[in-house]
């Protein structure tokens, strides 16, 4: 099988689409439990993730790109470009960003909930809660 060159960062994101994969599957604490400790262990290899951002309006800076769920703000970040794909395009420009430094930023950020990972297929939820959990224990 011929395999794409992907970025070093994002090598090892499959087992976060995996453990979330079953999550879904399988809705249980323990499930749950798995999928944050499979996230930090990426995090813990210094594993990165895809950030979409919006185009600096009038000089500021960028922003990353939120997505509303019931008047609810959230940052999106994918594990591939492949989950990203599954968008339909929608995202216009990425990076790729330290896993840990995206959580930390969502925890300080005013008005964002947290991080939606995939927020297209294999998706999960990170509120503030999930993400002090899974930075926690270092």
């Amino acid at each position: 099988m011929a395999k794409e060159k992907i970025d070093e960062g994002l090598i090892g994101n499959e087992k976060i689409e995996q453990a979330i994969a079953g999550l879904q599957q399988e809705a249980t604490p323990e499930q749950l439990a798995h999928t944050l400790t499979v996230i930090r262990r990426r995090m813990q290899e210094g594993g990165q993730v895809i950030v979409a951002v919006e185009p600096p309006k009038g000089g500021s800076q960028m922003l990353l790109q939120a997505i509303e769920t019931e008047g609810r703000t959230w940052w999106a970040a994918f594990s591939s470009f492949e989950e990203e794909l599954k968008g339909g395009g929608s995202v216009k420009s990425t990076f790729l960003a330290d896993i840990e430094k995206l959580f930390q930023g969502a925890l300080q950020a005013e008005g964002i909930e947290g991080v939606i990972l995939n927020p297209w297929n294999r998706t999960i939820m990170l509120d503030k809660n999930l993400i002090q959990i899974v930075l926690g224990s270092r």
